[in-house]
């Protein structure tokens, strides 16, 4: 089939290659410009770069809405659009115009964790698996019938950075597969179960505040999520950011007031979490390795040198 690819980043860029290394014949690929926003330069590799080198034309646009570049897409006469990672709205006379529509790649298991940053938001949930679907794209953002899914385990010990690595590994089958699909002429794909979709919205600083009224479990997923190269979970200790790089929950149970910097467990130093910690029913969140304001990072037992005093959410 003739295609034209929509992505960016390091998911466009293996979707690209997918689409290079199968039988398919790309024809254009439209990405976005070069992103200064801390998680849009996380595995930013170039589809433009990769295009060029394939001799691919490129068109480079924020928004797929001008009349250049719908002429351009009527010329290059693609029987389909497949998209991954592409960060505006596609309206229906570009994502209606191949003669079999657009499929979309989504790094998630839809009809879950529609939108931004998926992987980051089920590893702060406690999802068991995460994974890649591919669906044709309609009015609504991740919405379309499911051609193809597949999932991989999430792990105890995962990061947001593993899931990735897991997850980029499932986008040249899922993508190739659905198009084998597709241009064998099936046509009727899974509905999505609308009472069970989700959405979520881009990762900004105020999603990586660690707030102590919240579970030690979640805030130790939080930390996970939050993991190198993402930007790290912080929190404030006398006033000064402190960017809490590894936890893992305590042992113990632990009352009191959510943020006190209470004990001594183990190679970490235990915060009381949970906004019913007053009862003393709650693990906490024991902090092992730290990054001050200044750019050290130090195992936090080094960092604490003594009990008490409170970690909060502002200076």
């Amino acid at each position: 089939m003739r295609v034209v690819m929509f992505g960016y980043q390091t998911w466009g860029h293996r979707t690209l290659q997918a689409l290079l290394d199968s039988e398919h014949d790309v024809v254009m690929v439209v990405t976005h410009p070069r992103s200064e926003h801390a998680y849009e330069k996380i595995w930013s590799d170039s589809v433009a770069d990769l295009a060029e080198q394939h001799g691919v034309p490129v068109l480079i646009r924020n928004r797929p809405d001008d009349e250049e570049l719908f002429a351009r897409l009527e010329e290059a006469d693609p029987d389909i659009i497949v998209a991954n990672n592409w960060r505006t709205w596609i309206p229906p006379r570009i994502y209606g115009l191949p003669r079999h529509g657009t499929l979309n790649v989504h790094d998630s298991l839809l009809p879950k964790y529609a939108g931004f940053s998926p992987l980051i938001w089920a590893l702060i949930n406690g999802e068991q698996e995460v994974g890649v679907t591919a669906h044709m794209m309609d009015e609504e953002l991740d919405a379309g019938d499911i051609v193809l899914q597949r999932a991989v385990p999430v792990g105890p010990k995962d990061t947001a950075t593993d899931l990735f690595h897991k997850t980029v590994d499932l986008i040249a089958p899922v993508t190739t597969g659905a198009l084998d699909l597709i241009a064998s002429g099936q046509t009727a794909f899974t509905p999505q179960d609308r009472s069970r979709a989700s959405f979520f919205h881009k990762r900004a600083e105020e999603d990586i505040r660690i707030d102590w009224n919240w579970p030690a479990e979640d805030l130790e997923r939080l930390v996970r999520a939050q993991s190198a190269p993402y930007p790290s979970a912080f929190t404030y200790h006398r006033g000064r950011r402190l960017e809490v790089l590894a936890a893992v929950v305590s042992e113990g149970r632990y009352g009191g007031t959510p943020g006190r910097v209470f004990y001594r467990e183990g190679d970490g130093v235990v915060i009381v979490a949970g906004a019913d910690a007053r009862a003393g029913r709650n693990h906490g969140l024991a902090v092992t390795r730290i990054r001050t304001e200044n750019g050290e990072e130090m195992p936090a037992t080094d960092y604490f040198t003594s009990m008490g005093g409170y970690l909060t959410g502002r200076p």
